[in-house]
């Protein structure tokens, strides 16, 4: 921090225009606090502000929270903020932990008869993915078991979506993503590719397999702290767009991992949960690209978009049923 130059100066805005009683008690700081969040212009961040308030206030004095927690809690945020980096977010895996990062993705991304259901993007996600073509691979032969991902992109009318974007990422086969490697030169397990005209895509992978979500930061500790474990079950995230049609950010479940139902970060639906055929056949899997072997495992799973006026409709209408039951702030 640069040492400070001239007077302090305040942010130019003026007291409120109403007379404030003294915070003399617990109630009235609350009290003020959300009079002066009514001054707040936005009519959204008005709202929000005074939930927001109103729900913490009410958590300190339910929990009659002690000043060392207080400190505590300033100081376990504080090492969240230090540990994120460009390529790690500390934060999100806080969300993702408290089961926040579901839950705004169900609010968000409410289910639409026949659309592929959401699921948490994770922290993992980068926008260094490389431009691949349908056929190539994500991953750099010895990365992983041979796994083979195809289907088709659709609308929710059956209709194919073509030149969707979709960006795929994933472990390789030690559980690891490449922005955990200090020595990590290029992306690895991930590739950004789009369907053909008939909505078409295919590409080469690794079997994901369950990992630990990072443990050497605060997170992690935190985890420790409350008795919970800190295990994803395997999975493979996807990101797909498409003009005219709601993003969704997904991801793959194979069958039969331990952690799916105890998911650390709340991400897994009952119908993201996917089968994997086992293929064992030399030329198919020289036909798939494969470089050695005759047995890969294969990934088959369409991907059915909603479009995004009835995602907004559905949205809106469930935020106003929403808002309508709420407390008065």
């Amino acid at each position: 921090m640069s040492e400070p130059e001239g007077k302090a100066v305040s942010n130019g805005l003026p007291p409120p225009p109403f007379e404030l009683p003294y915070p003399d008690s617990a109630d009235v700081i609350t009290s003020n606090l959300l009079k002066i969040a009514d001054l707040t212009p936005n009519e959204r961040r008005r709202f929000l502000a005074k939930n927001l308030i109103t729900h913490l206030h009410q958590f300190v004095r339910e929990t009659y929270l002690t000043t060392q927690e207080w400190e505590e809690a300033i100081q376990f945020l504080t090492a969240v903020g230090k540990t994120c980096t460009p390529i790690r977010q500390e934060f999100i895996l806080l969300s993702d932990v408290l089961g926040v990062s579901a839950l705004v993705d169900a609010i968000n991304n409410p289910p639409v008869q026949g659309g592929t259901e959401s699921s948490v993007l994770g922290p993992f996600f980068t926008e260094d993915s490389p431009d691949l073509e349908n056929g190539d691979s994500i991953a750099s032969d010895g990365k992983g078991e041979y796994m083979y991902v195809e289907g088709r992109v659709l609308s929710t009318d059956g209709k194919p979506v073509p030149n969707a974007k979709i960006e795929t990422w994933e472990t390789d086969g030690n559980g690891f993503y490449d922005t955990q490697y200090s020595n990590r030169e290029k992306p690895e397990c991930r590739g950004r590719l789009h369907s053909d005209k008939d909505g078409h895509f295919g590409y080469r992978a690794v079997v994901p397999v369950a990992y630990p979500i990072p443990g050497d930061g605060p997170v992690g500790q935190l985890l420790l702290g409350m008795g919970r474990h800190n295990m994803r079950p395997n999975h493979l995230h996807l990101m797909v767009e498409a003009p005219g049609y709601q993003k969704l950010v997904t991801a793959f479940y194979p069958e039969g991992d331990e952690w799916l139902e105890s998911d650390a970060v709340f991400g897994v639906k009952k119908s993201l949960v996917v089968k994997l055929e086992e293929v064992n056949d030399e030329e198919e899997a020289r036909k798939r690209g494969f470089p050695k072997g005759s047995s890969f495992k294969l990934l088959q799973r369409d991907i059915i978009l909603v479009p995004e006026e009835k995602s907004k409709e559905v949205f809106e209408r469930n935020a106003r049923e929403a808002k309508k039951n709420a407390p008065a702030a």
